[in-house]
C-alpha cells in the first residue's frame, strides 16, 4: 500500500501543476517528459523485474529462461488485448482506440493513461512483495528504488494529462481530477497482482516478467511514438537515455 500509494501520490502532485501554470505544456517539454518515462520503464523492466525474475526462478528450481521469457510474452499480450478492447483516446489524437463506446473525450483520455499505469502498479507492488517474502533487509532498498523511479516519471505524467486538458478548455478542477484518477489504478492493480501471485506457489518469477512485458509494450506502443522519436527528436532521445540512466543508477545504488 505504501509503495504503490507513493507512486499514485506522485501522479496526483503532477496533476496539481494545473493550478500553478496558466498555459498548456509546450511540445518540447511534453516530449521530454514522455521520453524520460520511457527510459525509466525500460531500465525498471530489466533491473527491477526481469533479472530478479530469473534469479528467483533459479532459486525455485525452475527454468529461468522459460519463466522470464514466458511471463514477458504474456505481459505484452495482456496489454495488447487491453489496448484493443478498452476504449481510450491519446492526447493530441482525434481517433479513439479500442471498442466503440459513447464516452466523453476526457474520460477516454484518462483511460489511455490508465492503461500504462497498470504495469507500473504491478511492478511496484511485486517489488515490495518480494521484499516482504525475503524479510525486507536485502530486497527492500531495491523496491524503494523502483518506487522512487516510478514516482519521478509519474509526476510529469500527471502534468502531461492535466495541463493539455486545461489547454483544451477543461476547468482546472476537472483537469486535476482526471490527472489524479489516472494514478489510482496503480495501488489497485499492485495489490491485486500481489494477491494473485502469492496464492500460487512458484508464480512470482512469471508475474515479475509479466509486469516487465507489459511495461515494454507500453513504452513501444505509447510513450516512444508520443515522444515523436521517429522525427529524430534530440530532446526525446536524450530524455529516454536520461530516464534509463536515473533508474539504473537508483537500482544499482539502492538495490
Amino acid at each position: 500500500m505504501l509503495g504503490t500509494g507513493a507512486t499514485c501520490l506522485a501522479t496526483v502532485l503532477g496533476a496539481g501543476t494545473v493550478f500553478l501554470f496558466k498555459k498548456d505544456m509546450s511540445a518540447g517539454l511534453q516530449r521530454a517528459f514522455l521520453g524520460f518515462a520511457a527510459g525509466v520503464m525500460i531500465a525498471a523492466s530489466v533491473w527491477s523485474l526481469l533479472i530478479p525474475a530469473m534469479e528467483m526462478a533459479e532459486e525455485q528450481g525452475q527454468s529461468a529462461l522459460l519463466a522470464a521469457g514466458g511471463g514477458f510474452v504474456l505481459g505484452g499480450v495482456f496489454l495488447m488485448l487491453l489496448d484493443r478492447l478498452l476504449p481510450h483516446l491519446h492526447i493530441g489524437s482525434d481517433e479513439p482506440e479500442g471498442l466503440p463506446a459513447h464516452l466523453k473525450r476526457t474520460t477516454m483520455v484518462v483511460l489511455a493513461v490508465t492503461l500504462h499505469n497498470i504495469p507500473e502498479g504491478m511492478a511496484v507492488g511485486l517489488a515490495f512483495a518480494v521484499a516482504a517474502r525475503d524479510g525486507g533487509a536485502a530486497a527492500l532498498p531495491g523496491a524503494v528504488a523502483l518506487a522512487i523511479g516510478m514516482g519521478l516519471q509519474n509526476f510529469p505524467e500527471g502534468a502531461a494529462i492535466s495541463l493539455p486538458l486545461r489547454g483544451q478548455g477543461v476547468s482546472r478542477g476537472k483537469a486535476f481530477v482526471c490527472g489524479a484518477l489516472s494514478g489510482v489504478v496503480e495501488p489497485v492493480f499492485g495489490l491485486l497482482t500481489v494477491l494473485a501471485a502469492g496464492s500460487v506457489a512458484g508464480m512470482m518469477p512469471w508475474v515479475l516478467a509479466f509486469a516487465a512485458g507489459a511495461m515494454i509494450y507500453v513504452v513501444v506502443e505509447e510513450l516512444i511514438p508520443e515522444a515523436h522519436l521517429g522525427e529524430h527528436s534530440h530532446v526525446g532521445t536524450g530524455s529516454v537515455m536520461l530516464g534509463f540512466l536515473v533508474m539504473m543508477l537508483l537500482d544499482v545504488a539502492l538495490g
